[in-house]
């Protein structure tokens, strides 16, 4: 029941990043300093949660091919969304935060079979961080256009849905499945997860805040430490 309440509450996080999104109001530069925040504390997860892990489970040679397969699908399917949609659009931005976070919230079931759930604190607080500014500056883009503010949450519930299964998903169907396995698999979407900081979190973070993200990114980094300590 914890390990539900972990995912629930994760992608729970894009409803309300979306509500706020097209309700509330907030400065840019204070959305690009959560974004950078949220996008610091998400990378030092994923490599001491998912990335490292695949260091020892398995060879070195093979987490790092797999690292640069989740890497390069993010990086070619990001491109088609760009084509699709427009790299400004914000269903643009809520189609590759499904890409990303489908093998996210895989890896986050994953990372908690057999571990108490704060034991996956850090990958949990970094992954719900994200999804706050990234739903909220979507969904702002998204009730700008023809769509109705209804119809704009109901697609980005859908995409917390989409996702809660994902990440329960991983935690039901992957259980009992070799250590070096899942390894591999918290590997590549660990892959999948940089690819996405590069191409879409940190350059958005510094276009809305500028030089302050670079702040806003290291108290990330210190944020995430401090979450994985609580397991």
């Amino acid at each position: 029941m914890l390990a539900l309440g972990v995912i629930l509450a994760v992608s729970g996080a894009l409803l309300v990043g979306a509500a706020w999104g097209i309700f509330g109001r907030l400065p840019e530069r204070v959305e690009g300093f959560v974004v950078a925040l949220a996008g610091g504390s998400l990378l030092v997860s994923t490599v001491v949660e998912l990335i490292e892990p695949g260091v020892e489970e398995a060879a070195l040679w093979s987490t790092s091919l797999v690292v640069l397969a989740g890497a390069l699908v993010f990086v070619v399917a990001d491109w088609l969304v760009d084509e699709r949609w427009g790299s400004s659009s914000g269903g643009g931005l809520l189609a590759a935060i499904t890409l990303d976070g489908i093998p996210e919230n895989l890896a986050l079931g994953v990372a908690l079979i057999g571990v108490e759930p704060a034991a996956a604190a850090g990958l949990a607080g970094s992954i719900l961080l994200s999804n706050l500014p990234e739903a909220a500056g979507g969904a702002k883009e998204m009730a700008g256009g023809d769509r109705s503010n209804g119809a704009v949450f109901g697609l980005w519930a859908g995409a917390a849905a989409l996702l809660a299964a994902s990440a329960v998903a991983g935690y039901l169907l992957l259980d009992g499945v070799p250590d070096s396995t899942l390894a591999l698999i918290r590997g590549f979407a660990g892959g999948a997860v940089v690819a996405s900081l590069a191409s879409e979190v940190f350059p958005k973070a510094f276009k809305e805040d500028s030089y302050l993200a670079g702040l806003a990114t290291a108290l990330g980094v210190v944020t995430a430490l401090g979450l994985g300590h609580l397991g």
